[in-house]
């Protein structure tokens, strides 16, 4: 059991920012990285299609690594899927993502946080009783974009960016109302850390920039330990961290990508 993987999914890389934060807190686990590229970017789904696409991916992946926990860095798969991935395959423990919104509710001073998504999250009735039920005292706006997770592909894979373009995405995100400023801004994509240096400098004033990495992180280990009850750390791993890809392969500039999180391309 405790040599069986971890598998995180998503729709690309941005996964990564949550396995970054994974190896952290469970250096001993051993973890497969799967990336739907060849789907990817699922905002441009029907959702009933991407739901369909999603679940019967999760068969085959559960049928062929048997993983101890499958995690979801990925908001839109989660809010869509996460309810009938559980129905599907009641065995099989689940962990989703949701934007960090009430983390924002608490911290914020001004009252003004932003939520910037995929199109698919922002309209996505799950993310709206999360404000109803976390954020009913503040004015939240859902801000969604149609560019930033294709350009934290590229910026993964090539090393540059068009911070302009990063700029027209972010900027709806900032309000002043009543002398107010918008002071927090959820990242409610996982592709979007791989960008928050570049936000940080387009910004027209500083805010506070949360995502749920090191949450999902930590709520996967403790579900781990839920899962073998009394085990406080595995046994070292004999086995290579991998990343699969729906598309079959990878292009150089991806599997060096790969490599340098310790992923070896399968």
């Amino acid at each position: 059991m405790a040599n069986r993987p971890v598998l995180m999914f998503d729709s690309g890389v941005g996964g990564l920012t949550v396995l970054r934060e994974a190896r952290v807190l469970m250096p001993e686990k051993r973890f497969v990285y799967f990336a739907d590229d060849a789907a990817f970017p699922y905002g441009d789904w029907d959702e009933d299609a991407l739901n369909r696409r999603v679940v019967s991916l999760f068969g085959e992946l559960i049928e062929r690594y048997k993983p101890q926990v499958a995690v979801i860095p990925c908001n839109t798969a989660s809010t869509l899927s996460l309810a009938n991935l559980r129905a599907a395959y009641p065995q099989m423990p689940f962990v989703g993502t949701v934007p960090a919104i009430k983390p924002a509710a608490e911290r914020t001073r001004s009252g003004l946080v932003s939520v910037l998504a995929t199109p698919g999250t922002v309209r996505r009735q799950y993310t709206r009783d999360l404000i109803e039920k976390w954020a009913g005292q503040c004015h939240v706006r859902l801000v969604g974009s149609t560019q930033l997770a294709r350009l934290a592909e590229i910026y993964m894979r090539e090393g540059f960016v068009d911070e302009e373009a990063v700029r027209a995405e972010i900027e709806p995100c900032f309000v002043e109302k009543d002398g107010r400023r918008t002071d927090i801004v959820v990242l409610a994509c996982t592709h979007y850390p791989f960008l928050v240096n570049r936000m940080r400098k387009m910004a027209p004033w500083p805010v506070d920039w949360i995502d749920s990495g090191e949450a999902i992180a930590r709520r996967t280990l403790d579900l781990l330990g839920e899962v073998n009850p009394g085990e406080h750390a595995a046994p070292p791993k004999n086995m290579l961290d991998i990343a699969v890809f729906s598309s079959g392969g990878a292009d150089f500039a991806t599997q060096r990508l790969m490599q340098g999180f310790g992923l070896e391309v399968s």
